[in-house]
């Protein structure tokens, strides 16, 4: 049996989502943030050297990076409907989606987040200034013309599809579901990206999500 090392508010819940749309038996070993560093718990290193999450194992093998996760539960245990047939066009998008998320979509939103907290810190006085001017012209300059470059890409391929590859869910859509979620938490009444918020409701509103979030635990970027 597939066993999720599951740590709360992370990457991980995807991977339970993408569990319940399978119907895939599995079982969760919870682990939870430092409530001091917010980072993962000691504990995780005994499954993976980094000690993050997501991981999985199944059987002698282990397996983590959530990318990596969604393609093993997509080809060992999804069928035509969570994987496009090899070679099709919603194949590649399939691809494309699934590597977008981590390697294009996150970076600026984590960058962005990080330049956040750099205002938001108590600083000396002389500091202070320098700090948030290098952050805002970074931001304004960079990171938030690369984020509004990615929602715009998003929202034109959603409202000319209904999912990210193909006619129906597939893997390329429980990956895409953190940063649109995280991004989305923030921006809910955002007029600019209606699609997109749209989309993140409806993944939301789906049984098997909702059956994810009841076995994950408290998740910050649920019920947008």
């Amino acid at each position: 049996m597939i066993t999720v090392h599951h740590l709360n508010n992370s990457r991980s819940q995807r991977v339970l989502w993408a569990l319940e749309e399978l119907k895939i038996p599995y079982q969760v070993k919870h682990y939870e943030r430092d409530p001091k560093t917010n980072l993962a718990p000691e504990q995780l290193k005994q499954v993976h050297p980094l000690g993050k999450s997501p991981v999985i194992t199944d059987g002698e093998k282990m397996i983590a990076e959530s990318g990596a996760i969604i393609e093993y539960l997509s080809e060992t245990y999804g069928d035509s409907s969570f994987i496009p047939a090899v070679k099709s066009s919603s194949y590649w998008q399939y691809k494309y989606w699934l590597h977008f998320s981590e390697g294009t979509m996150m970076p600026q939103l984590l960058l962005a987040l990080i330049f956040k907290k750099i205002v938001a810190r108590s600083l000396p006085f002389i500091v202070k200034p320098i700090a948030k001017g290098i952050a805002k012209k970074v931001m304004d300059g960079y990171v938030l013309k690369n984020i509004g470059d990615n929602l715009a890409l998003i929202e034109i391929h959603l409202k000319e599809n209904e999912w990210f590859a193909g006619d129906t869910l597939t893997g390329a859509d429980i990956q895409m579901s953190f940063p649109l979620e995280a991004w989305a938490s923030q921006n809910k009444h955002n007029p600019s990206y209606p699609t997109i918020i749209a989309y993140v409701k409806r993944i939301q509103n789906r049984p098997a999500y909702q059956k994810a979030l009841q076995v994950g635990g408290a998740y910050d970027y649920a019920n947008i």
